[in-house]
């Protein structure tokens, strides 16, 4: 019931995307999905193992009676066929539409074998137990019908109680049939489905066949041997050194880039450096002229400097009454004339009314005749 409520949901999605309002449809596109556990625990189980269907006689449901919803007691079962070789999400997204198509959906899924399959259509990579296994454990299967027929027949339709078939709309030309669903589809029982573009078997394949060498020497490195690659020795080799050549341009390309970071590193050193130079020398260049230019600092201490020092061995001035020494004529020295011609010159003493006399200058003589006015 967790599914059909799933499948319910993933329909409801498609036919609001579907609708005239784009902008609507888009909002509610975009909405997030209610968190709930929708995951089957067991794979599905094969048809031949199965308790026989009730004795009921077949009867068909309509495609109305389908679409309208059926008791759960009786889902449309479906039928959808295959080789699903190698599977990928187009087969998934395949059987998911099977699923989908109805309301309440049985989904059958039958998968030839490989007898069958080499006959009608080629060999395969996985042979038909991976494959029927592959099968099994998809969300959306509900019942495995190995050994599967290539063209279906009335008997088998009423074997396994089918109401539709599902498959691409495409004609599928096989067995000498230009479309083997063409009986189908003119009993009314065909429901169509989309292919996924881009992805199927033979895409595949096509890659691996053209990366051949990579995928050869990918898995010489994961330990298998060049027997179970059907590999020659000579090839194995070519692969071998193939791959430390690979390797040695690995390291060189890696070497490169780290050298170029490196370089792209030191280019951003330097460049900061050149910068904090340029910043440092306009300073210092700044500096030197504020202390050595034409204006500069040193200039000023220096006349500052000999101003002081001339100040310093300056005589201090006369008072502005008295003349200067420049302006007073020099002052030989004389002998007054009351003292002796023959007596020795005295030793400067203070003046007194007495009996010696000695030699002055013009300067002393002055300052003699200042202090007798004073007396």
């Amino acid at each position: 019931m967790e599914a059909e409520g799933s499948s319910g949901l993933l329909l409801s999605r498609k036919r609001r995307r579907d609708g005239s309002n784009g902008e609507a449809e888009e909002s509610e596109r975009l909405g997030k999905i209610p968190r709930f556990t929708v995951g089957l625990k067991h794979p599905a189980p094969f048809a031949d193992e199965l308790v026989p269907a009730n004795k009921k006689p077949y009867a068909r449901v309509t495609m109305e009676e389908a679409k309208r919803g059926t008791p759960p007691e009786r889902p449309v079962r479906v039928y959808a066929d295959g080789i699903f070789d190698v599977f990928h999400s187009g087969h998934a997204r395949a059987l998911m539409q099977a699923k989908c198509l109805f309301p309440n959906t049985h989904l059958i899924v039958g998968v030839c074998s490989d007898d069958l399959t080499h006959k009608y259509k080629g060999f395969t990579v996985m042979n038909e137990d991976e494959r029927y296994d592959a099968i099994r454990h998809c969300r959306y299967v509900d019942e495995v019908v190995r050994n599967a027929p290539w063209t279906l027949t009335p008997e088998f339709l009423a074997k396994h109680r089918i109401d539709f078939v599902a498959h691409d709309d495409i004609p599928y030309s096989s067995a000498g049939s230009d479309d083997v669903y063409k009986h189908i589809k003119e009993a009314g029982m065909f429901a169509p489905t989309q292919r996924t573009e881009g992805i199927s078997t033979s895409d595949i394949i096509t890659r691996i066949v053209r990366d051949y060498d990579v995928y050869v020497r990918r898995n010489l490195q994961r330990g298998y041997t060049a027997k179970e690659l059907n590999v020659s020795f000579i090839n194995e080799k070519k692969y071998h050194l193939q791959e430390r050549v690979d390797k040695v341009k690995r390291k060189v390309r890696d070497v490169e880039e780290k050298s170029k970071e490196f370089v792209q590193k030191v280019e951003e050193k330097s460049i900061d450096l050149i910068q904090k130079w340029e910043e440092k020398s306009r300073e210092f260049i700044g500096n030197f002229l504020q202390m050595f230019g034409p204006e500069g600092a040193l200039k000023h201490m220096l006349k500052e400097g000999k101003g002081r020092m001339l100040q310093a061995i300056s005589p201090r001035q006369s008072p502005s009454s008295s003349p200067t020494r420049e302006e007073r004529s020099p002052s030989p020295t004389f002998r007054l004339p009351f003292f002796s011609k023959t007596s020795p010159p005295p030793s400067p003493r203070p003046h007194h009314s007495g009996a010696r006399g000695y030699l002055i200058s013009e300067d002393d003589e002055e300052e003699v005749e200042d202090d007798e006015d004073e007396n």
